[in-house]
């Protein structure tokens, strides 16, 4: 990993407190994987300040306990080495993003990894991933993302090893998610500065695990 890069890691989703802390500062890959229109910020805002109030069910479990095997395995057979850095975007310090696998290959290009589990047959990567996936290639500035997902009957891998599929990055829809997540921010704003003027007291401390630092 290059120094640049390096210099942009926020937390570390192995100290998992810091790292939901830091997430709840900005725009993530999760996000923006419910962007799917102009329609969609306000649900998005909502889920942002107030949390989806889901934690995990088996389907997750299976999921965090496969990953790190996945992950030795797109490592053996693509060279991406396996990551749980969040890090921001170059320029806006708001979009965040945690890849599964960051590689800088010969040619100075960086590459991702995405991980995914299935109890479904794909016959393409769904769209929410997409989005995920070309908003981590916003974020870091990556050519191409290598999405792999294993399928599971009833937590069960199936088959001999995981597939794969190469993403390119695609500047028309990263522009797109980036003009929604700019928009999500502004909505952001607007609801926290309501909040404060409707407050009596001056709030002299901040939740941190709440969007309120989104406001510049």
């Amino acid at each position: 990993m290059t120094p640049e890069l390096q210099a942009r890691i926020v937390a570390d989703s192995r100290d998992r407190v810091a790292w939901v802390r830091a997430r709840s500062r900005g725009i993530t890959a999760t996000d923006v994987a419910t962007l799917t229109s102009e329609r969609a910020i306000a649900r998005a805002a909502d889920a942002k300040l107030m949390g989806s109030g889901f934690s995990g069910n088996a389907y997750t479990n299976h999921g965090r306990l496969r990953e790190p095997e996945i992950a030795r395995w797109v490592a053996a057979t693509h060279g991406i080495q396996p990551s749980s850095a969040l890090f921001h975007a170059e320029v806006e310090k708001r979009h965040l993003a945690t890849p599964d696998g960051v590689v800088v290959d010969a040619q100075g290009r960086i590459i991702l990894a995405e991980i995914k589990t299935t109890n479904k047959e794909w016959r393409s990567i769904p769209r929410s991933y997409l989005r995920q996936v070309w908003w981590q290639q916003h974020v870091l500035g990556a050519e191409r993302t290598l999405v792999a997902w294993e399928q599971h009957d009833g937590f069960v891998p199936v088959g001999d090893e995981p597939r794969c599929a190469w993403v390119d990055r695609d500047e028309t829809e990263i522009a797109r998610l980036v003009s929604l997540a700019t928009a999500l921010i502004d909505e952001l704003y607007v609801r926290t500065q309501r909040t404060r003027t409707l407050t009596a007291a001056p709030v002299t401390t901040r939740e941190p695990y709440r969007a309120l630092a989104l406001s510049d």
